[in-house]
Order: C-alpha cells, then structure tokens, then sequence
C-alpha cells in the first residue's frame, strides 16, 4: 500500500479575486471550529485539491486529509492561500495545477459572494423571486452569464457511480454535442458528469473551437464527494441543492439524462415537476434520457415510475433515445432551434431562462433531517408537481444521507432516515430504490453500501 503523500505551498490568484477587505479576510482566518465559513472553505477547498478522488463520502474525504489545512492572507501584493498538507495529485513539480488553482479561488469568491449576499437578506421581492434573483446573481458574480449568445448550452445529469460502459458512452454522446458547437454544463463530478465533457474536448478540439464551456455547478454539501473532474473550466458554487438546481434549469437550453441513482430521479423530478406546472406547459425544454445498449430496463424502471406517481402526462415533456448518440446530439440540436426561436417571440434573454416559472416548493432548502424525511406528504391525492416536489425532497435526503457528512453522522447515531406514504406510491419508490441498489448505482464502493432509508 503506497503512502499517500502531502505538500505545503503557497498560491496567488490569477487575474481576479487580488484584494479582499480586511473584514472578509477577518471571517476567513478565524480557524476554528466555530467558524462555518471558514469550515466549509477548508471542506470545499479541499475538495477541489483532490480532483480525480473516487472516494464518494465528505467524510472519509475528510478523515484522509485531517491534516489538511488552508489559511488566507492578504500582503501588499494581493492575497495569498497557503496550502497546508494538501494532495500530492493537486501539483506538478510543487506548484498547484493551473486549474486547480482557478477552481480554488472559485470556492473562495463564491464563498465570501455567498456568505455576504445571505446575510444581507434586505430584498423586498416575493419569496420565489428572491430566490430567482439570488441564483442570477450568484451565476453572474461567478461570470457564468454570457449575454448575446444563442441557446448552445447543454445541461447533462446522470450518476457517479456509473459502469464503464455507460461512462464511454456518455463521451460519445458528448463528442457528437461538440462536433455541433455545443457546450456542456454538469454537476462537475465524476462518472456521467465527467464523460460529457471529455468527449465534448475532442469534438471542440477537431472544429477549432478556442473558447469551449465545461461549467461544473456544486454545493457545499456535495462537493467534496464529487471533487471537480480535471475538464471543469468553470465553477460555480451555491449554498444548498435548490439554487443549484434552478440554476441548471435556468442557465441551461437543454437537458440530458444518463443513467444514475437517486440524485439522478431527484434531478428528473425536480425538472418534470416543474414542466409539468400550468404556467409552463407551452415553454419549450428539451428534455432526453439516454444510455447504452442495455441500460434499456434502467430507463423502463424510471419511465414507469414516473407515469405511475406523478402521471402519464409527465411522459410527452421527454424523450428516451438508447444506443444512439448521434441521435441525441442531433434531437438536442433540432430542440433548441425551438427554444431559441420561442426566446426571441417573447423578447427573453438567451442566457438566463426568467420566463420558466418554478414554484416556491422547489426552491425552499430543505434539510433533511429524521423529523422532516419523517414528514413529507407521500400521498398520491395531490397536484402533480406538487407529489413531485415531496418526492424530490425524499430522495434529495437520501442522497444526503449516502454522502453528505450531517446526514451520514445523523444515522449512524439514530438509524436510517424513515419515509411513509400511501401503499400504492411506497411500492414504486421501494421498487425504484431497490433497483437502484441491486444495479450499484448509489455509491462508488457499492459493495459496502447500507440503505439510509426504511420505507414505512
């Protein structure tokens, strides 16, 4: 067994981010535990450090670096991190990686963004506007709005924890998107979040295109279980999974699924639910699942659970394109020829999608705790978007419980997360779930997986 190896050093930022206020340094250098921002700075820097890690839990991510640690300082020059014991992988020839480096002043911009907009909370919006407004600033802060430009941004989803097959073929899927100019947005992990982008970098490369996006969009709570995969050349941090999601609805002209576990069914959820709202039935959203050859009972599992909870209607807002990624290039194409031209008759903006209407039951954080997974209304006789959304929160808290740090310490002290409902829509989520497990798609380490939940 290799030991694992560390290296101290210090780096400046390049082109952004020079000078900090000393009140902004003050909130970062306060190293203690006490300190929450300044703990979720050194997580999330951490996690950037350690791209590439197919370890899948903040947890032990945290344990094998408990050494680790980053302190902030602002000299006459500008600021400075000085990196304490972080991973070797992060460097070559004992400077940190151009990338890498970005991605860290990434974490401390949005961070220190984040933290001061919060805190603030003097808007005098209606509560989902709020959020609305909250997610366009974070993106622009971040310089991820690029006005004047036509639809080509691709939001891909899928799982971590992927087979290599569905892994080459979401590169394939990927290279054929870049062979058509378009760009491509993920969760900025691993796995089918990755392989968009890889095969997209080729396809960029063959048409010359100099200024190719690869935007990773993450949280806090995920990103040191999904660290950014080396493509990442935009990141982009929110403080919870809501404005993350509505972020990638909101700055994405399309959507495509690959196969995943439960944060992939809390994704198509969380998107179905809102499509599925009256307000938005005549907005176009091009939305694909897609896999391999013999992802085909993947796909029929989720197609059935959908149409079975939420209802048949949810079917007509996607498609399911198997083994064909030249297929799902060239739908995903066609569909956004649709969005643009539905953008321009209503005089809306290209690079943020205002006009798509999420209900507030899709934006208000929800923490899943014990008392609140125990809580949720899993009762078919409700508005469809509405079941949507409790059933998002119940596998958003499942995803929590596999390998957010809070939630993974809440049940190895009080048990798995409890949910209850009515027989029929229990037997569908038991079903789904079970599949999900039974196919190795909830953790990385698949082999040592114990369900967080207990379906009542």
């Amino acid at each position: 067994m290799t030991t694992q190896k560390f290296i101290s050093a210090d780096t400046k930022p390049l082109g952004s981010l020079n000078t900090l206020s000393p009140f902004e340094v003050a909130k970062l250098q306060e190293g203690t535990n006490t300190n929450s921002l300044y703990r979720l700075f050194r997580q999330c820097s951490l996690a950037v450090l350690n791209t590439g890690s197919t370890v899948d839990s903040t947890s032990d991510v945290l344990k094998m670096f408990k050494d680790f640690d980053i302190e902030i300082e602002q000299k006459h020059q500008g600021v400075m991190l000085k990196l304490i014991n972080a991973p070797n992988n992060a460097f070559v020839d004992g400077e940190v990686i151009l990338g890498i480096r970005e991605h860290l002043f990434s974490v401390l911009r949005d961070l220190l963004y984040i933290g001061s907009q919060l805190d603030k909370n003097t808007t005098d919006l209606p509560l989902g506007e709020d959020m609305t407004n909250t997610v366009f600033n974070i993106l622009r802060h971040g310089e991820a709005i690029r006005p004047n430009i036509k639809p080509n941004l691709v939001v891909c989803w899928g799982g971590h924890s992927i087979g290599r097959t569905e892994y080459e073929y979401s590169k394939l899927v990927g290279y054929e998107l870049g062979l058509r100019g378009l760009n491509i947005c993920t969760g900025c992990g691993p796995g089918a979040m990755k392989g968009p982008m890889k095969g997209a970098t080729i396809a960029h490369a063959k048409q010359r295109i100099t200024d190719a996006r690869y935007i990773g969009l993450t949280e806090p709570g995920i990103i040191a279980a999904e660290s950014p995969n080396p493509i990442v050349n935009e990141l982009v941090i929110f403080p919870d999974i809501e404005k993350r999601l509505e972020a990638f609805v909101r700055l994405g002209h399309g959507i495509i699924v690959f196969p995943g576990g439960a944060g992939t069914a809390e994704e198509i959820l969380y998107m179905l639910g809102i499509l599925l709202h009256p307000k938005n039935k005549d907005i176009p959203f091009p939305l694909i699942f897609s896999g391999p050859d013999g992802s085909q009972a993947y796909f029929e599992q989720v197609d059935e659970f959908i149409k079975a909870t939420i209802g048949e209607q949810a079917s007509s807002r996607y498609q399911i394109i198997v083994d064909d990624p030249q297929a799902v290039a060239l739908a995903m194409k066609s569909s956004m020829e649709a969005v643009y031209q539905h953008r321009k008759d209503k005089s809306e903006s290209f690079h943020f999608n205002w006009q798509l209407y999420i209900p507030v039951e899709f934006q208000i954080p929800f923490e899943p705790t014990h008392q609140a997974m125990a809580e949720l209304d899993l009762h078919s006789d409700q508005q469809d978007y509405i079941l949507a959304a409790q059933l998002r929160r119940a596998l958003s808290g499942i995803v929590a419980g596999n390998v957010k740090a809070p939630a993974v310490k809440a049940i190895a002290e009080h048990g798995p997360f409890h949910l209850s409902g009515d027989s029929h829509l229990m037997d569908k989520l038991d079903k789904l779930l079970s599949a999900f497990v039974a196919q190795k798609r909830m953790k990385i380490d698949h082999e040592k997986y114990v369900p967080c939940y207990k379906l009542v």
